[in-house]
């Protein structure tokens, strides 16, 4: 009994029900005017037409977010777009949302209306033959019946309010939502600020981690030796690992700068010649060949390929220093493929091994593609295939 009197306690569904309420005002002044049905039916085709115009959808969607969703941050109150109609699909929907929400809270208000009456008739002619008038059904009296039966009506006007709220709550979540475009603009978006937090998290673990860790074992050698020849060499390890920390850090922050930009204006492999001089002004020498129309490329697919092309060449630099590193990317009909070698000049412990590369196969993995990192021929290679559809 406490549940099903739960939702009359909440404002939530009394700002729905003022949220329906609100939808039939333009057309109950159309009706007071000129008291013609014919107006209304005007208004209403007006109505519509008004749902055509972009900047609809935002006061649609401001107002369904404030009155249906209970003044929620997240939820519900994310799936009800407060942009404007960016398609003819989105604007249709506006059309028959701003309908149904008419139709709805017509029909609402009349039976809250109807109920309310009922229920007033009813207790009038409990002790009398007096009636209020206007309900649908004929109630004769006296009859001290009516008494009991008089509770009914208000019961049925609250189910009406609850119900009629859910309802077009529902609606306005479908209709109002975001379009498949829109989910699939907010899924890449996700999508890239998880690649970032675990790529930002790699690298804090590994660099700043590995760095303190080795200034910490550091300092407390040489306190306990008392060798000055040893402390002067363990200050230079920390020293050195210091400033490596610090280029890890300084790319990071650079990582956390970028991702404040939203995914359209991220660099896609159409700028990969900065990428390319960046690495030659750094003393690589860089053979670079692109092949292949690289400006069709999609979206998601050319941003993560310059990622990737962005980390080899990072790596290449960190690990080899200025060698003569070769960079190939290729276009297919269906597959982008990318290509990075340089020469080996110190032993790795295995293929495939450190942070970067992880996210590389990590990055590749998620477009439903292939990475091959590792020595080869004396070489070290990266090599991608990402598919195009």
């Amino acid at each position: 009994m406490v549940r099903m009197l739960r939702p009359l306690t909440r404002a939530v569904t009394y700002t729905r029900l003022l949220h329906l309420s609100m939808a039939i005002v333009w057309p109950s002044l159309w009706l007071f005017i000129d008291e013609a049905w014919w107006t209304v039916g005007t208004a209403t085709v007006l109505l519509g037409i008004a749902g055509l115009v972009p900047a609809m959808r935002v006061v649609e969607g401001f107002q369904a977010r404030l009155l249906l969703t209970g003044h929620r941050d997240g939820g519900e109150t994310q799936e009800i777009m407060s942009t404007p109609s960016a398609t003819w699909s989105d604007r249709g929907r506006v059309v028959v949302w701003l309908g149904a929400r008419l139709f709805l809270g017509v029909l609402a208000s009349h039976l809250c209306v109807q109920l309310l009456l009922l229920t007033m008739d009813l207790v009038s002619t409990t002790i009398s033959d007096q009636r209020v008038g206007g309900a649908w059904l004929p109630v004769e009296g006296p009859d001290p019946w009516h008494a009991l039966l008089a509770p009914l009506p208000l019961i049925l006007g609250a189910a009406v309010v609850v119900g009629s709220g859910h309802l077009i709550t529902r609606i306005a979540l479908r209709l109002l939502g975001p379009s498949p475009a829109e989910r699939l603009a907010a899924l890449e978006e996700r999508t890239e600020q998880l690649l970032e937090r675990t790529r930002i998290a790699r690298e804090l673990h590994d660099s700043i981690g590995h760095a303190l860790t080795v200034a910490v074992v550091q300092a407390g050698a040489a306190r306990a030796s008392g060798d000055p020849e040893f402390t002067d060499r363990a200050l230079v390890a920390i020293e050195e690992t210091g400033r490596a920390a610090l280029e890890d850090l300084e790319r990071v922050l650079g990582v956390l700068r970028e991702s404040r930009k939203p995914v359209s204006s991220r660099p896609t492999l159409v700028d990969a010649d900065r990428l390319l001089e960046s690495a030659r002004s750094s003393g690589a020498k860089v053979d670079a060949e692109v092949t292949g129309p690289v400006d069709t490329v999609p979206g998601p697919v050319s941003r993560e390929g310059y990622r990737i092309l962005q980390e080899s060449l990072t790596n290449a630099l960190r690990h080899a220093g200025a060698v003569p590193v070769r960079v190939r990317v290729h276009v297919a009909d269906d597959t982008l493929v990318l290509a990075i070698r340089n020469p080996l000049t110190q032993p790795v412990p295995g293929p495939g091994r450190g942070s970067g590369l992880r996210g590389i196969r990590e990055r590749a993995a998620l477009l439903g593609g292939l990475a091959r990192t590792g020595p080869d021929e004396g070489d070290w290679q990266v090599h991608v295939e990402l598919p195009l559809s």
